[in-house]
């Protein structure tokens, strides 16, 4: 197997960058040309083409540069089936089928970071991943615990060579991902997403980093019920080497072919996860999506990579919690406006009706507004996504996304979209009622009961 191809220097990725963009907006501006003197059914094969052909560009580039770009399309593949279908489904590809790195080069970073080689360091190592993603890859190993002297099987993820210098050179250029991606969203303005992303980018980088975060999860959830963070392994863990606690279980496609009980104790298990991060941790990882899950029956879910972990000042929670409480709660139209005009999401003063505000804005806390048993559906979570980024509304020419808003907007989108693909059945307003700080209801599942019971044995409060 070859190395892995990073395309470390700037001018060449800028134009590997450079020709994507053309051939996009190329094949967009040529399709747009000959429309105008097409049919409806010719319209219809001109879209057709032109969407298929920028997914698998789209794929294809990105699949072979990594770093910041695949990062970006990662987290488009899963935000939305209102996406072009050809489009979602090839931006979904970066998801699990990053190409891996030679076992050579992987060996080489071992020996760099930790001193010796595999063979040296482990007791067993195998030398093909068993997953890659946009910076580095998993292999499987077997270590002698230093503690109990027992073996336990690890895992390890390995950080390719130069992807530092690959993500410098995408982070000049990651507003083209902003261009393509309006090909599905004519009215999304992605600068704020891809801004915040650049930042969280070059954490990611360290390992360091990550195994800090990482720590900081499994030592809150310890003991949970249906919740799992794999321990680190410290003395096999460095700037661009991440040494855990090796878990086996099963991937979210063998869990869509479970029966719906299932199914739904793991959405449970999911939206509980993200929210008491959220509202007692005041952070969450910030990298939602599907390939970071693994899941072992009964709602029981493992959760994975922590190297994008957004953190939330007090200031920014007590508005988030506000906002919810006045657009969910109270249904107080009026104070919610002024708290997102305070907030920066709508523009002081805007010339445009409070109830038209409040049905602009109030959307998307409409799963959590009222008290019902509910199933998400695909269609459903597309819609609330839709409509978010919907730029046909008068009140968008006034409506902003502030910066500490974009990884909520992200946290929240990307659960409703897995949410619809599971197909999720609950109350989700009575479960939200148990995790929101201002409420702290009584348990109304039998894993809202576990998680309440853990909670006093751990005498953790809501804040």
């Amino acid at each position: 197997m070859a190395r892995t191809d990073l395309s470390r220097s700037w001018m060449g990725r800028s134009a590997r960058v450079a020709r994507l963009g053309a051939r996009v907006g190329g094949t967009y501006a040529g399709t747009a040309a000959r429309k105008v003197f097409a049919s409806t059914e010719r319209r219809i094969e001109l879209d057709e083409r032109r969407r298929l052909s920028t997914a698998q560009q789209v794929a294809d580039e990105l699949g072979r540069m990594k770093g910041a770009l695949m990062k970006l399309g990662q987290m488009a593949s899963y935000l939305d089936e209102g996406l072009p279908e050809p489009l979602r489904l090839a931006l979904a590809q970066l998801q699990s089928n990053a190409p891996p790195m030679s076992p050579e080069l992987a060996e080489s970073v071992i020996e760099s970071e930790l001193g010796a080689p595999p063979a040296q360091v482990f007791t067993e190592w195998d030398p093909e991943p068993i997953a890659a993603a946009s910076i580095g890859q998993v292999h499987r190993a077997v270590i002698v615990d230093p503690g109990t002297g027992q073996e336990r099987a690890v895992a390890v993820k390995v950080q390719y060579p130069g992807v530092d210098e690959a993500i410098s050179a995408d982070l000049r250029n990651a507003d083209l991902l902003g261009t393509v991606l309006r090909q599905g969203f004519g009215g999304l303005d992605p600068a704020e997403m891809v801004s915040e992303i650049k930042e969280r980018l070059t954490e990611e980088l360290d390992y360091r980093r990550e195994a800090d975060n990482q720590r900081r999860f499994a030592e809150f959830y310890r003991g949970h019920p249906r919740i799992h963070v794999p321990e680190v392994v410290d003395h096999l863990s460095t700037a661009r080497v991440l040494t855990t606690e090796l878990v086996d279980g099963h991937t979210w496609a063998e869990l869509l072919t479970w029966d719906q009980t299932e199914r739904d104790r793991a959405a449970e298990t999911i939206f509980r996860f993200i929210f008491r991060s959220l509202y007692t941790m005041r952070a969450f990882n910030g990298d939602p999506h599907p390939g970071n899950y693994l899941f072992h029956g009964d709602g029981r879910v493992t959760f994975l990579d922590f190297g994008l972990v957004k953190e939330f000042d007090p200031t920014e929670m007590e508005t988030f919690e506000t906002m919810v409480r006045l657009a969910a709660v109270e249904h107080d139209v009026p104070g919610f406006r002024s708290v997102l005009e305070e907030a920066g999401m709508l523009l002081g003063d805007a010339p445009v009706d409070t109830d038209e505000v409040g049905d602009y804005f109030s959307h998307f806390y409409e799963p959590v507004s009222t008290d019902r048993e509910m199933t998400w559906t695909p269609a459903y979570a597309s819609s609330i996504v839709r409509h978010t980024f919907d730029r046909s509304s008068p009140i968008s020419q006034y409506a902003t996304v502030p910066r500490a808003f974009v990884f909520i907007q992200r946290i929240n989108l990307g659960l409703y979209a897995l949410l619809g693909e599971l197909g999720a059945r609950g109350n989700y307003r009575r479960i939200a009622e148990e995790l929101w700080p201002f409420m702290g209801s009584a348990p109304s599942t039998p894993l809202g009961q576990d998680e309440a019971e853990w909670l006093d044995g751990r005498q953790i409060a809501s804040r």
